[in-house]
Formats: structure tokens, sequence, C-alpha cells
């Protein structure tokens, strides 16, 4: 019997001191700041945590590393607060960034992360985000997350990022906003004003926050969603009370593997848009195979279409490199990209350049090096130019757009100076008006877009607009002639190849195209006169003029008829 009391008693005493050590553990975890392990990749702190999850015990791991969507509300309904008079929105989004790592205390993640609170200053320098750093630890056998900001010292805004550079999803979403909505100057000069800095300097902001779970609605039951409630608190650093009133969080973790699909969705998109533009150049070129045809194209056109292919093949290979996990599908599309404005487009235009050089094509191998370094010159600088030209207006991007997407301008232009027939393919000016929108009104249009670029609807339908009125001109030139909309009054004088002349009853004369005698007195319909007096078959005359712009006789330059 006494046996058993002391066996009794040595149960209890093990667990009183287990119950002691465990207590001091997680007190020890609230006050200091645990050692961190290194992992390699975003990638690789998801699998690590994954993998402690079975390592524990009764507890499971769960690893919140990733991006929350929410929102965020004052309790008070209003900020309370003297301090900040900036802070005056009562609502609004906000977006979390958190990295989560084991660290070798039992229990415990570090955790680095950015909150962005959206719209929330109205002030006059129109800085109207707040992106605050922070880190702290999670308890996961509790589900708590405690996070602080340092707000003794200044920030290094150039290092506010480093923190997540492993994340793919901020990756994207940095790269698409310096690329569509605002430059790393402007982030630096936001950053200066904006109130955060003074908020940083005399506060400290904590933010408690519970972790639960969230059952998915999709058919991916091996997919973790969690949500995290919290509360976020700013003591002042002296004894002058709270900087401003509690904030109430409330954000959801994003599906990672959803973002993914759609980046390879959108770059499936773009492979497909390209395929169907090479096959569009083919056909344009199979409409336009002679030097006359090949002339009546304007270079600027096709000039203006092959730079832009040119930016779009750098962005793609860029957004590959920067996300490693996507740098397949992006490099596709990139690879695409290139072969249309490299092979195909820089094919046509030299195409062009020597059907308007006729004369050049025999004065030997050097001038026509050197006409072809001089035009290869000229490209690449516009589109070095290019690069530092939106760099530099990086602010007006939109309109900066709206002028590259006017590249039908240039050949309606030319159909009206030359009064050229038909020089362009319906199915092209269809086909490529359409393909060329895809893209623009995906990323600017499209509201759940993986690029996360606000969308601007008054922007879309200005460019589908502009696009659509120039498609629409140049169908009109195809069917009803290139001058059909030009009043008669402000019409160059043209010249009449059915013009009078000198009628010589004796006069015969035999056309050189087909070798057949010209009835001179028949109607002059059925006969047509250079400038330079030589007769031939209106219907030959035409067919010839569709391949060559010359004289058959005397090979001078013939006028557009």
């Amino acid at each position: 019997m006494k046996k058993r009391e002391n066996l009794g008693l040595g149960f209890e005493w093990q667990v009183i001191f287990w119950l002691s050590i465990w207590l001091a553990i997680s007190q020890q975890a609230l006050g200091l700041r645990p050692i961190r392990e290194k992992t390699r990749s975003w990638s690789d702190e998801w699998l690590f945590g994954r993998k402690q999850e079975a390592e524990v015990g009764p507890f499971s791991a769960w690893n919140i590393t990733g991006t929350y969507r929410g929102t965020w509300k004052f309790l008070n309904s209003v900020n309370s607060s003297s301090k900040f008079q900036d802070f005056q929105k009562e609502n609004g989004n906000s977006v979390v960034e958190l990295v989560a790592v084991p660290t070798k205390i039992t229990g415990v993640h570090y955790v680095q992360g950015v909150v962005v609170f959206h719209d929330v200053f109205d002030n006059e320098q129109n800085v109207g985000g707040a992106q605050i750093n922070l880190e702290g630890v999670y308890i996961w056998p509790f589900r708590q997350l405690r996070l602080v900001a340092n707000s003794g010292k200044e920030s290094d805004s150039g290092q506010e990022d480093n923190n997540l550079l492993s994340n793919p999803y901020h990756l994207l979403g940095i790269f698409s906003s310096q690329v569509f909505q605002e430059s790393p100057r402007d982030r630096l000069l936001k950053r200066k004003l904006s109130p955060v800095n003074e908020m940083e300097k005399h506060c400290n902001i904590e933010i408690a926050a519970q972790v639960s779970r969230v059952a998915s609605s999709e058919n991916n039951g091996d997919k973790n969603y969690y949500h995290m409630e919290g509360l976020m608190e700013s003591p002042g650093v002296g004894d002058d009370g709270d900087c401003f009133s509690p904030l109430l969080l409330n954000a959801t973790s994003v599906n990672v593997e959803v973002y993914y699909n759609k980046a390879v969705n959108y770059t499936l998109m773009v492979t497909f848009i390209s395929f169907l533009q090479v096959l569009l150049l083919i056909r344009q070129m199979e409409h336009g195979n002679t030097q006359s045809g090949a002339a009546k194209v304007s270079i600027v056109m096709i000039g203006q279409q092959a730079i832009m292919d040119a930016y779009l093949c750098l962005l793609h290979l860029t957004a590959g490199i920067l996300v490693e996990s996507l740098f397949n599908a992006f490099a596709t599309a990139a690879f695409f990209k290139f072969v249309v404005f490299s092979i195909f487009e820089m094919r046509y235009l030299l195409a062009i350049w020597k059907a308007t050089r006729p004369s050049n094509s025999g004065e030997g191998w050097e001038t026509m090096r050197r006409e072809l370094s001089f035009l290869y010159s000229r490209f690449y600088g516009i589109l070095l130019g290019g690069i530092l030209i939106m760099y530099q207006f990086h602010n007006y991007m939109q309109p900066i757009l709206l002028l590259m997407y006017s590249f039908w301008i240039p050949q309606i232009v030319a159909n009206v100076v030359r009064d050229s027939r038909k020089p362009l393919h319906p199915y092209y000016i269809l086909g490529m008006t359409a393909t060329r929108l895809a893209i623009p009104l995906y990323v600017f249009g499209c509201p759940h877009n993986f690029m996360r670029v606000e969308p601007n609807k008054v922007w879309c339908i200005c460019l589908c607009t502009s696009m659509g009125s120039q498609a629409v001109i140049l169908l009109l030139q195809h069917y009803f002639g290139s001058r059909c909309f030009v009043p008669r009054q402000m019409l160059p004088e043209k010249y009449n190849y059915h013009r009078r002349f000198n009628r010589d009853v004796s006069r015969t004369t035999d056309c050189v195209i087909c070798m057949t005698a010209i009835d001179l007195r028949q109607h002059t319909s059925d006969f047509m006169v250079t400038p330079c007096e030589h007769f031939f078959h209106s219907g030959c005359l035409q067919r010839w003029m569709d391949i060559k712009m010359e004289c058959p006789t005397c090979r001078r330059s013939l006028p557009p008829a």
C-alpha cells in the first residue's frame, strides 16, 4: 500500500516538474528574440514548416508564411487621437506579408513581415497608404501572433523589402507596381512624405492577433487557409498616451496556387496571341509580296509594333528571372515575343526598306551594308531611348501606352499621302487590332489580374475607342479608297493616266507588256499614258504597277494610279 502511495506521489511530482519547465520556456519565448534557423528559399520554408508538424507531438505546427488580404477599421468608429490628424479614414483594405521561420525553442516561430494599409491618410501630399515593417513571434501551440515595429530608430527605406525577397506573390506585386503604377523614385518620395515616418519615431506599434484555420471552399483539401484577427495598438514612447485609436485587423491568407495558375494562364494567353500574330504577319507578307506591295506599307507602323513586342519580351523575361518558380512560363512567352519581333517583323521591316529604295540595290554591297547599319542603329536607338523616356515620365505611363498603341496612324497618313491601293489585308487589320488589345485590357481592365494592378475602366474605353476608330478608317480606305474621307478641296493634284494627248491618226504603238497593238482611236479608258509619254493597255499597266512602280519601257518612277 505504501509503495503505491510513493508511486502516486512520484507521478504527481513529475507532472509538476515538467509543467514548471514548460511554463518557464513559454515565458522566455515571450520576452526573448529567438534564434532563427537558416532556410534556403520561400518554398523551403513552407516544406520545413510542414515537416515540423509530425515531430512536435500532440500539437500541429501551422506554417503561417504567406500573404494575407483583409480589412482594417477603428474600434471607436473614428480616430480619437489628436496626434496624427491625417489618420482620418474610418476603415479600408490591408495586406499583410509574413515569413515564419522555426526556431530552436519548441513551439515558437520567428516572424518577419510587412503590413500595408490602403487609403489611410488624407493629407496635402496625397500619400494615401501606409507600409510598416514588423517582426515578432508566433506561438503556434496557442495560435497567438505578436508583432512589433521598431519605433526607436529610423528604418532604411531601401531595405524595406529584404525580408520578403523570396515570396513570389510579393515579388510579382513589386514588379508590376514598378512597371505599371509607380517608379522606385516615387516610392521613396512618398515614403519620405508619409506620416508613417513620424509615427514610427514617436509610437510603439504593436499587433496581437489570433490565427485560425479556415475551411476551403474549393476542392483542394490539402491546401490550408488561415484567418488572422487581432488588434493593432500604438502606445506612445513616453507618457503621452496612444498615438491613434486601436485598429481591428481581419485578414485571410491568399491561395498562392490559384495565383500561380493565373500567372500561367496569362503566359499561355500571351503565347497563343504571339502565335496568331505570326500567322497574321505571314498572311500580310503574302498579300504584299511584291516590291510595289511592300512599298505601300508604312515602315513606321511595322517598326512601332516591333518595338512594342521587344518591350513585352523584356518585361516577361525579367518577370521570369525575378520569380524562379514561374521562369518556364514567362520565358516561353518571352521567347514567342522574341520570335515575333526579331524574325518576322524585322524581316518585314527590311523588305519594306528595300522596296522604298530600289535605286540603292544596284550600288554595291558597301552601300547596302551602310544603309542596313543605319536602319538597325536607328531601330535599337529608338528602342533604348523609349526605355529612358518611360523611366523618366513613369507617372504618365498610361498616356504613353495610348500613344504607343496608335501604331495604325502612320499607315493611315501614308495611304492618304501616297494614295496607296489596299496596302494591308483586312484580316491583318482586324487580327492585329484584337490581339494587341488583349494584354493591356487584361492588365488594366481585369479586376482579378495576377499583377494586382488597379483597374482603370476609363483608360480601357479610351484605348478600345482609339484602336477601333483607327481600324475602321483603314478598312474604309481599303474598300472605298485611301482618300475617301478627305474633302476634295484638300486633295493634292493627282496625275491622270487617261489624260488627253495629241492624237495622230497615223500614230500606232504597241504595248510592251502584252506585245499587242494599241488602237489610239478608241476610248481613252482602254489605254493609259505615263508621264514619260509611253502607252499601255489599262489592265496591263495596272497589273504591272501592282508589282513595280516603274515604267516598263524606260524604268522611270511612276506616280500612283
